[in-house]
């Protein structure tokens, strides 16, 4: 009896735990509790993290070139998932609200305009890594070649200024070339074409132009011969790298990536100036002013700011036909600027 009156006990209590915890075992006594499913996994996010921070600890020790490297990695993750929810939230809002990019607040469009850019870098990169064993070459690539094959996210603090500088001394190169195509271009006006070599040779002598003598010459930016869609191939393959683009590919495409760009940037500036240039934080701020031509990390934030404002008032003065002028006071602009 005793025996019988054990085992129904035993029984009893491995039924109660089956209907408490949903989890049955004939192997388990009745004075083992079960763990639910969120205790087991906080458990193992501690644990994960402890394991995680001894490790980071131990590189940032022994191997510190290593661990940067690492830490760098790990925050460009953060930020890549982080900008894909924005950008995810981004898209969701312009489906549900018929909206499109130029309807956009500026600090979405800015986002998304440079998601689109990584998004275009990081794509080749995974279809090299998608062979087996390829992605070994991919990491040796990625180590050799950063500026190349990396998105921001994973540079480190110094690689962003040194690339950014990298990138603006190729921009530089071909302030002259641009230039020199505006003034052997053949004008039938006599008075525009005089307003346009005085412009050229202002910048040629170090000035910076005031934005009324860059207006004085829109007229030559909207039709022919130096509209977005009337320029010269020899034009376009000047004005291109001055917005990163290659000016290796067919007349027709490249026409329609300076357009494509232009527009792109008469949005985001209208956009600005709904929000106002006082309102932006200073990387945010030294990140518009390098999109338009401007170097600004020898420049102090109002200087920032005041050059930004003059871009602003050359930009809203413009009709989305005149975006070719636009393009090319990428030059006029940012040149000579010092304060």
């Amino acid at each position: 009896m005793a025996l019988l009156s054990s085992s129904l006990t035993r029984f009893c209590c491995l039924r109660t735990n089956r209907i408490n915890n949903g989890l049955y075992s004939a192997y388990l006594p009745c004075q083992y509790r079960l763990y639910s499913t969120s205790q087991v996994r906080r458990g193992l996010g501690r644990y994960v993290q402890i394991v995680n921070s001894k490790y980071e600890s131990f590189l940032k020790t022994r191997f510190p070139r290593f661990f940067q490297l690492y830490h760098t990695f790990v925050e460009g993750i953060k930020l890549l998932f982080r900008d894909c929810k924005e950008v995810k939230r981004i898209k969701v809002n312009m489906h549900s609200d018929k909206l499109q990019f130029k309807d956009l607040p500026y600090r979405d469009m800015e986002r998304l305009r440079q998601f689109r850019r990584d998004v275009g870098k990081a794509v080749p990169l995974l279809v090299i890594s998608i062979p087996p064993f390829a992605n070994y070459l991919v990491f040796l690539l990625m180590y050799f070649f950063p500026r190349q094959l990396l998105i921001p996210h994973f540079w480190t603090p110094r690689q962003q200024l040194e690339f950014r500088g990298v990138s603006h001394s190729v921009r530089v190169q071909q302030h002259q070339p641009v230039l020199s195509g505006l003034q052997n271009l053949k004008v039938s006006e006599g008075v525009l074409q005089k307003r346009l070599q005085n412009l050229c040779v202002k910048v040629q002598n170090g000035v910076t132009p005031q934005v009324s003598e860059i207006l004085a010459v829109r007229n030559l930016f909207s039709g022919p011969p130096l509209g977005v869609k009337r320029m010269s191939n020899e034009q376009m393959r000047l004005v291109s790298p001055l917005l990163f683009l290659t000016p290796r590919l067919p007349s027709f495409l490249m026409s329609r990536q300076l357009q494509h760009r232009g527009s792109e940037l008469l949005h985001l500036d209208r956009a600005l100036s709904s929000l106002g240039v006082q309102n932006l934080s200073e990387a945010e701020l030294r990140q518009a002013c390098f999109l338009r031509g401007l170097y600004s990390s020898s420049l102090t934030v109002p200087q920032c700011r005041e050059w930004m404002s003059r871009w602003l008032h050359l930009s809203n003065s413009l009709k989305d036909s005149e975006v070719s002028l636009l393009l090319h006071s990428i030059v006029f602009l940012s040149a000579n600027y010092r304060h």
